[in-house]
């Protein structure tokens, strides 16, 4: 397997984090990856290393990639939950960065603010990678972006539509298009655009970014047509208003025939049907939310043996 000698040691607390360079051999690590343990082949790259797994979130596809990411590498994690160890509560966070970096070798976390994931890289002199804040969600885009590599080949130029809330998602999805040079389209309603100073720093980039409040337009052509959660975790206050704001946004089967002729629907998961989508698009033929979903470890195994070993 080909070592990213620029990326030991280092943190991934967004995808800004990567050059371009980076970011691009990154998901050959993955694929490299894949097609290995698709072989059967699953060197042990990192043999007794240890990851701590800090979860302040529920989790099914980030708990389990990153358990069974690391035990198919040789090494183990060990599941810290919000419960159990009450970070910033019971521990200030500094402290229990200094605690981690003794006893691991990365720490990977799932957290509220994003600030707790900042907090952490800076106090531990260990890889920490950020399995999911409310700011971004990096791991996922590497998953993303994977699978449309593994479809498309060329990511240089692609056309994405993201269709939803201006949510940590839509974040990533910026970062991810300044790596990749794709050109992104963002259609929400009025008042839930997403980071202003994330798509500023984008475009002066040189990154494709619009922000639209229609949807047709934003539709039309595109190759890859995705769409998230409405009310993310956190936001359930909001739910009521959330749902108001996006009652038109439903991704139907419909919406298909507005995609190019290659064009693709692509969902993070989990999906709230009757909201953000229905259920026939995720089962559609012109679906890859489970490829998506089996991306997740190989993406993120990448991510584990370029960082930690």
């Amino acid at each position: 397997m080909f070592k990213i000698d620029s990326l030991k040691g280092r943190d991934l607390t967004a995808l800004s984090d990567l050059s371009q360079s980076e970011f691009a051999e990154l998901l050959e690590s993955a694929l490299e990856i894949k097609k290995a343990s698709k072989l059967g082949i699953r060197p042990e790259l990192l043999k007794q290393k240890t990851l701590a797994m800090i979860f302040e979130k529920p989790s099914l596809r980030t708990r389990s990639t990153f358990d069974i990411g690391m035990y198919q590498l040789g090494g183990y994690s060990i599941l810290l939950d919000q419960k159990g160890i009450n970070l910033g509560v019971r521990e200030t966070i500094k402290d229990v960065a200094h605690n981690l970096e003794r006893w691991y070798d990365g720490i990977m976390a799932r957290t509220f603010a994003h600030s707790t994931i900042i907090e952490l890289a800076k106090e531990a002199d260990i890889p920490v990678i950020n399995g999911l804040s409310d700011l971004t969600h990096p791991c996922q885009l590497m998953a993303d972006y994977l699978t449309m590599k593994e479809e498309f080949g060329e990511l240089k130029g692609l056309k994405v539509a993201f269709v939803g809330d201006g949510n940590n998602m839509a974040n990533s999805h910026i970062n991810a298009a300044v790596l990749a040079g794709t050109e992104l389209t963002i259609a929400c309603p009025e008042g839930y655009e997403p980071d202003m100073e994330i798509v500023k720093n984008a475009r002066a980039q040189g990154a494709n970014i619009k922000i639209d409040h229609g949807l047709k337009d934003a539709v039309l052509g595109a190759d890859v047509l995705y769409t998230d959660v409405w009310v993310s975790m956190g936001q359930e206050e909001e739910a009521k208003a959330r749902k108001k704001a996006f009652k038109d946004y439903t991704i139907t089967p419909d919406w298909f025939e507005l995609l190019s002729d290659r064009g693709i629907f692509m969902h993070d998961l989990p999906a709230h049907y009757g909201e953000e989508c229905v259920q026939e698009t995720v089962y559609h033929e012109q679906s890859r939310v489970f490829p998506q979903a089996e991306n997740r470890l190989h993406a993120q195994k990448a991510v584990l043996y370029q960082t930690m070993s």
